[in-house]
């Protein structure tokens, strides 16, 4: 497991310095340094602040905010890109502004050395490289931040890619996580506003995440899985893992010699049906979410190859996302309503779909709905985009504070996606025509004999668990009242920033009182005449006053710095 802890205050002088202060830095370079001062932290940046020109904030400073954050997490590294990617997946944290840039974030990092790469794969699968691999070529396929990929070739004479992880990558996201969750106990103290989307948790989930990333046997599992629910589609081809060469650090699988979906001169050259593969991508996208509701989170041109006979192939399993029976059916129901102009509804269906912490204004929401569909609803299809739709939604969503799932976010957004390599093969693909039956396929199967009567049988089931379990549930809480251990805590928000406050003051009144005591000290020293001397003063004297200088001082340009006396 990925260990993170809140850094004390020991840690947050010592631990992980220069890491600290370099994160610091770029913070203060892309003109956040009004976040630094109010998170307090400033002192980090004593070296840092003298490497940037004020000329290059004034340019930095033009740019919007959302820029300048994917700057830093480019600059940042693997941790930062990877939290950029995760968080341009959660609309239920961040603003529409921010998910599409953050959308752009790629990772961008050189390949790590063959010698260390041949190291990780001997070290995790207790062999030499020559009795696992018949050849293993030296320069790798493609790098990224969390490992690269080498093609090889096994004993067998099987055809395959290793994916190996970057060296060192575990231990320098534990350290990025654990000052990642330091600035976010930080967020949380100082700045009320950010309370609400608690940034530690966040980071909290997002080291959860990172756990699964860097475990490749998560990966593994999933192209098993996707395979197993692809078995009988002649139109698709899913890669094999080789679980004797995978680990938690190198994966294994087949080696694919395809055309990748954005190649559109190669797939004419190659004789493949433009029409065609757009058609079967977009069935097997619906296909997974509607039908399965385990489905591929990253469809972009780079993760699809067209193999002969215009047959489909993933190659990346890395992310994917899972959405249950339900919202499959609550979202087919919200697309129905929309598309029947029935704004209460889709209020409804909306209200159902997303999460909330206070209901919102359902008159203006079914208002603002009301606009959105009759915007769209008289578009020729042909000219409707789920990317556009999607964007529009999701500012409806910000506007009135609902917070959509990730998952189904992460559904809407592949089938943009894809939607988008269609419209790259075929500018006459319509993949709201295209979806139309599997919606409707979904509506019409809760009211088929078997399901109403499966339905039935379960909350049946439901019901009388619920009965027995209400007396003991009933005595149990009697008991804990007797007992007096049942408690009611009372938790007041808000009140941070005024405590913080008066813990500075209550320090500069410290701090002036021993300034003080030290003056009245080393007077009382001088006039005493206690030995030694220098120039006939008494030298502890002398050393009182200085002291007493320096504490003025630099409690002077601690206030001079807050732009208050």
């Amino acid at each position: 497991m990925l260990s993170i802890r809140k850094i004390g205050i020991i840690g947050r002088a010592y631990r992980h310095l220069n890491r600290y202060r370099h994160i610091l830095t770029v913070l203060f370079k892309y003109g956040f340094g009004d976040l630094v001062d109010i998170l307090k932290i400033e002192q980090y940046l004593e070296i840092g602040l003298q490497m940037i020109s004020r000329k290059r904030r004034e340019q930095v400073e033009k740019l919007s905010r959302a820029e300048r954050v994917r700057m830093v997490m480019e600059e940042l590294g693997p941790t930062f890109v990877k939290l950029g990617q995760i968080l341009s997946t959660r609309p239920d944290l961040i603003s529409v502004e921010f998910i599409q840039e953050l959308s752009k974030l790629q990772d961008n990092v050189p390949p790590f050395p063959y010698t260390e790469a041949r190291q990780i794969i001997e070290s995790e699968l207790g062999r030499p490289l020559e009795d696992i691999f018949q050849h293993f070529e030296d320069t790798p396929l493609a790098a990224a931040s969390i490992g690269q990929v080498h093609r090889a070739q096994l004993k067998d004479g099987e055809e395959v890619v290793v994916k190996v992880q970057r060296p060192g990558i575990r231990k320098t996201i534990e350290v990025d996580l654990e000052i990642m969750l330091h600035l976010a106990s930080l967020m949380e103290r100082h700045l009320e506003e950010l309370q609400v989307h608690r940034p530690v948790r966040i980071v909290q989930e997002f080291a959860r995440t990172l756990e699964k990333e860097i475990d490749y046997t998560i990966e593994a599992s999933h192209i098993e899985r996707f395979a197993r629910q692809s078995m009988d589609d002649p139109t698709v081809y899913v890669p094999k893992v080789f679980r004797d060469t995978t680990t938690g650090r190198v994966l294994t699988m087949e080696y694919i010699d395809g055309v990748k979906a954005s190649e559109i001169d190669r797939i004419e050259r190659e004789g493949l049906d433009r029409k065609i593969i757009t058609a079967r991508g977009a069935d097997l996208i619906l296909r997974q979410i509607f039908d399965y509701g385990f489905f591929h989170a990253d469809p972009h041109p780079g993760n699809i190859f067209v193999l002969p006979d215009n047959v489909i192939c993933y190659i990346d399993f890395g992310m994917m996302g899972s959405i249950d029976r339900q919202t499959r059916e609550d979202f087919a129901d919200f697309i129905y309503t929309v598309v029947h102009r029935d704004e209460f509804r889709a209020t409804q269906m909306l209200l159902k779909l997303t999460e909330y912490d206070e209901k919102p204004d359902v008159r203006a929401l079914e208002r603002d709905l009301t606009d959105f569909i009759g915007h769209y609803l008289y578009v020729p299809l042909k000219d409707l985009q789920m990317e556009k739709l999607l964007q529009q939604l999701l500012k409806i969503l910000s506007r009135h504070r609902l917070q959509i799932p990730q998952d189904l976010f992460l559904m809407m957004k592949a089938l943009a996606t894809v939607e988008g390599i269609g419209l790259l093969l075929d500018p006459d693909f319509e993949m709201i025509k295209h979806a139309t039956p599997f919606i409707r396929r979904v509506k019409m199967a809760r009211y088929h004999p078997k399901r109403m009567a499966d339905d039935i049988v379960r909350s049946g089931v439901e019901f009388v668990q619920l009965m027995q379990e209400i007396p003991g549930e009933t005595r149990e809480i009697l008991e804990q009242m007797k007992q007096g251990k049942i408690k009611m805590e009372f938790k007041h928000r808000g009140l941070e920033p005024m405590l913080s406050t008066h813990d500075q003051i209550s320090n500069r009144i410290a701090f002036a009182i021993v300034i003080a005591a030290l003056i009245i000290g080393s007077a009382l020293i001088v006039l005493s005449k206690t030995p030694p001397f220098l120039f006939g003063i008494s030298f502890i004297g002398i050393i009182g006053f200085l002291a007493a200088a320096l504490l003025g001082l630099w409690l002077l340009i601690a206030i001079l710095k807050k732009g208050r006396l």
